[in-house]
């Protein structure tokens, strides 16, 4: 069957076929950050939804910046009282500001306090994400940032090799930039490819954020502004599957027409895998790189990526 016409009826707790393992835990709930740009309320409202909703499988963690932090414990606690399938222990991931002592003990004493909550429901700062510019900033950072958080060091794509090694070498997690709201904020596949081919030649763990709304490559504006500019973006599809080929063995070469590949028809999944043109994945090769190497994305919508999902029939 190709994707578009590969569906398989399946709960929230049983989504155990290709595409299910591929999309479990997959997206990161931005909406603070633009172009979505949500108020705290808003963010915190949202997320309780989607954690109550028939794709709550497909929910990961809540993206919040460390300053952050009293408005959303305020937002949290001003929540109903927790009901039916929605998450009791939110998953949280940080961006620090601009003192990293300071952050950790911040993000320290929230965890502390949250840990003591008799509430039914808590949140629990379990990652961090920070921007570097150097290998040198890798080490410095992260001997600061708790080993029992898990860090993600977003780096930059031109030097992105020696950022890695460092990353490598401290045990830690690499994030990239995959888009933004104008085109030159949106890396060629062949960037892309280099830096998840860094990643898995490390056993370096990895995140995405930006510009990943849509299962497949395609035009889309790039805000949700009606007068807002259209350009290509990567599919959050074609990333994912371009990494778990990737850590199989696929050469860059191809992986990089992978993350240009447009054609819903050109990929197929059923209960034991997924083929693309004449390549083909098992289901224990999705859920080896999902679980230890390509972890998830960020986006600022939830319902976009769901959407798309739906209409193309892998939901």
């Amino acid at each position: 069957m190709n994707l578009q016409a590969a569906h398989t009826v399946r709960s929230s707790a049983d989504a155990v076929d290709a595409a299910g393992v591929l999309l479990r835990d997959l997206i990161d709930y931005a909406g603070l950050f633009p172009p979505a740009s949500l108020t705290m309320a808003a963010s915190v409202a949202n997320y309780d939804a989607y954690s109550r909703s028939e794709w709550n499988w497909i929910l990961g963690r809540f993206i919040v910046p460390v300053a952050r932090l009293d408005e959303f414990e305020e937002a949290f606690a001003a929540l109903p009282t927790a009901h039916g399938t929605g998450f009791t222990n939110w998953r949280l991931s940080v961006l620090p500001a601009s003192d990293p002592v300071a952050d950790v003990a911040r993000i320290c004493e929230f965890n502390a306090r949250m840990a003591g909550s008799s509430s039914g429901r808590r949140a629990v700062v379990e990652s961090v994400e920070v921007k570097v510019a150097s290998g040198g900033e890798v080490w410095a950072l992260s001997g600061v940032i708790p080993a029992e958080l898990a860090a993600y060091f977003e780096v930059p794509l031109p030097s992105c090799g020696e950022c890695i090694a460092a990353v490598a070498e401290c045990g830690r997690r690499a994030k990239i930039r995959t888009g933004g709201e104008t085109a030159d904020k949106f890396p060629a596949p062949e960037s892309v490819v280099e830096f998840i081919g860094l990643c898995a030649a490390a056993d370096v763990p990895f995140k995405a954020t930006a510009g990943l709304h849509h299962p497949l490559r395609s035009v889309h504006r790039f805000t949700y502004q009606p007068e807002s500019p259209s350009g290509m973006m990567h599919g959050f599809v074609n990333v994912f599957l371009a990494a778990a080929f990737l850590r199989a063995g696929i050469e860059t070469r191809v992986a990089a027409q992978l993350l240009d590949e447009q054609s819903a028809q050109a990929f197929h999944f059923d209960l034991d895998g997924v083929g693309w043109r004449q390549y083909r994945l098992n289901r224990q090769e999705i859920a080896a790189a999902r679980q230890a190497f390509a972890v998830s994305f960020g986006s600022c919508s939830f319902t976009e990526p769901i959407d798309d999902l739906r209409s193309l029939h892998l939901l």
